[in-house]
């Protein structure tokens, strides 16, 4: 079972994000300092300039100033087509020396979700916050997850809002594509 991505908010944009992990993947890289809807609709708009879908080998192998303009055509993919052709075209390398080029190795062997994190985490440009993000909407899109308990982390004298957290990962059984899922422990 797969939640449809509502994320671009422009139907074509956002079937592109349901089939296509690399695409998922570019989204999320582009979702800083733009609205979410124009991160999430470039990699729709990508491949219309390209003329095919998402490769990772491709764009690791792009020419890096061709990738820039390509970025920077109108209407420009980011506010900064320079910069974020470069960090797409970072993640696509480490996808090839990591993953050969597949997304789903991200997640396909990993033990356990912290794993997962991890793994995402080592990505270029992607940081605590950013990378539990993205494990979040890979739940939602290879979902289901089997069960979320969540609880509330101690106060502390400085914090002004309780925060939650799930409480465990483990791989779940279920029709997840072989993404950990968070469950009961």
């Amino acid at each position: 079972m797969t939640a449809t991505m509502c994320l671009a908010q422009d139907p074509a944009a956002d079937a592109l994000l349901d089939r296509d992990p690399l695409a998922l993947l570019v989204g999320m890289v582009l979702d800083q300092q733009i609205p979410l809807e124009h991160a999430f609709s470039s990699p729709h708009v990508l491949v219309q300039r390209l003329g095919h879908d998402l490769d990772a080998h491709q764009l690791a192998d792009f020419d890096p100033d061709e990738l820039a303009a390509v970025f920077a055509r109108p209407r420009a993919l980011h506010r900064f087509p320079r910069s974020m052709a470069g960090r797409v075209q970072q993640v696509c390398r480490a996808l090839v020396e990591r993953y050969d080029g597949d997304v789903a190795g991200l997640w396909r062997d990993a033990s356990d979700g912290r794993e997962l994190l991890a793994r995402v985490k080592a990505l270029p440009g992607f940081g605590e916050q950013k990378a539990r993000i993205f494990v979040a909407l890979l739940g939602k899109q290879r979902g289901p997850w089997t069960s979320i308990t969540l609880r509330a982390l101690p106060r502390s004298p400085s914090s002004r809002s309780t925060r939650w957290r799930s409480r465990a990962f483990s791989r779940s059984t279920g029709s997840t594509g072989g993404l950990p899922a968070l469950v009961d422990s």
